[in-house]
């Protein structure tokens, strides 16, 4: 099993003059590093470099700026084409820095939410896409592993049981799922049930308390987690999640206006701690 973090436990923003945050993760004991790119990201040749001489895997997911035109779940074929030219291009850049998955809501888009019922042309539409997706990740060498997100967010799939519909219409051995204990919160009722589910495509767990604060001391029922992961054999990736609360509204344009990440380091050390007792 191996756990990392995600960069924006420190920083809202990457660019070139992050890289010492490689040196801290590793040094914080960390195995991998989740990156969030977007149009106002770019990735260089020394991101894969410094990664690779550290042994710390990477992540790729979209997080930054993010059109919201680039959504294969669209019905406008224009816009549904974009959105797969939008992933590609990620994809390969994420090939580049030798990242080892890329993921997120790629099915849709965070903040798309209509207020109608689930229709199959939507879905059809994803799994379309979410197939030409993970084939050109499968030719990169990069696994496409996607998030249920809570229904604040998405109406498309927001419990594991969805994505693994969704999997199974889209067809591609290259697609994954990425289980996020925080957005699952409003969403299911047995989480055990919801980790086991995915038996044998889980490919990481993002770790958020409900608050998006250091897991422990919330209600996200860690230990029926855990029971369900050693049942399943999962060998995966845990990887803790939250947005740093100390950078002037940062926080606050993620919809998080409680002080629970002031400290990457001290955040990554508490996880760490919690995490691995389990």
């Amino acid at each position: 099993m191996k756990f990392g973090a995600h960069i924006f436990l420190w920083s809202s923003h990457w660019d070139a003059t992050q890289l010492p945050l490689l040196d801290r993760a590793k040094a914080l004991g960390l195995d991998c590093l989740e990156i969030a790119v977007g149009d106002d990201v770019q990735l260089s040749p020394s991101l894969g470099k410094r990664a690779a001489a550290l042994g710390l895997d990477l992540v790729i997911s979209p997080g930054g700026t993010w059109p919201m035109e680039c959504d294969i779940s669209l019905s406008d074929a224009a816009d549904r084409a974009k959105g797969i030219a939008w992933h590609r291009h990620w994809i390969s850049r994420a090939a580049e820095v030798g990242a080892v998955a890329y993921t997120g809501a790629i099915y849709g888009h965070p903040g798309n939410v209509q207020n109608l019922p689930l229709r199959d042309d939507e879905l059809r539409r994803a799994a379309d896409g979410l197939h030409a997706l993970a084939e050109h990740a499968a030719d990169c060498g990069v696994v496409l592993a996607i998030e249920p997100m809570s229904h604040f967010r998405t109406h498309l799939i927001n419990t594991p049981q969805q994505a693994m519909q969704l999997i199974e219409l889209a067809d591609h051995p290259n697609l994954r799922v990425l289980i996020d204990t925080y957005h699952i919160v409003t969403e299911v009722r047995d989480y055990a049930a919801a980790v086991t589910s995915a038996a044998g495509t889980l490919w990481g767990i993002h770790a958020c308390e409900n608050d998006r604060g250091v897991p422990g001391g919330g209600i996200v029922p860690w230990s029926s987690i855990f029971a369900a992961l050693r049942e399943i054999g999962f060998d995966g990736c845990i990887i803790m999640e939250s947005y740093n609360s100390s950078i002037p509204g940062f926080a606050e344009s993620h919809g998080m206006f409680h002080n629970v990440c002031p400290d990457g380091d001290r955040f990554v050390r508490e996880g760490l701690r919690f995490l691995r007792a389990k």
